[in-house]
């Protein structure tokens, strides 16, 4: 039996959404997920599959910071394009975990409100 085409869009994460932040918010964002433990990621219902996934949309940002000079690439806005399903997933983590990892309170307010004007269902966790 085929699949049909809603079904292959839920399954590939729904709509894609833009999330613009700056080159070092989305590299600290990724060094915090990168630093999960086994039993975090079991806490937060993920595989390392899914945590793969997630980092390759921010390693993806990588591109489109060549070429940036190195004096301005640290507040370069990089828009990455995640699909809807990995935003919820983010916005989860931020909230729950980000702020165990991450060493920047400003950046945390940033990629909380990137992730939440970037989603169409925004959480009050």
């Amino acid at each position: 039996m085929k699949r049909g085409p809603v079904r292959r869009w839920r399954e590939r994460g729904g709509r894609n959404v833009r999330l613009v932040l700056p080159f070092d918010d989305i590299m600290e964002f990724a060094l915090v997920l990168l630093a999960l433990s086994p039993a975090a990621l079991d806490a937060l219902g993920w595989t390392f599959a899914d945590r793969k996934r997630l980092l390759d949309h921010f390693l993806r940002s990588g591109k489109a910071a060549q070429g940036i000079g190195p004096e301005r690439l640290g507040t370069t806005p990089i828009e990455l394009n995640l699909p809807q399903r990995d935003v919820d997933r983010l916005q989860h983590f931020s909230r729950r975990e980000l702020p165990k990892g991450a060493s920047n309170a400003a950046m945390l307010d940033r990629v909380l409100a990137a992730l939440d004007a970037a989603s169409h269902r925004h959480r009050a966790d």
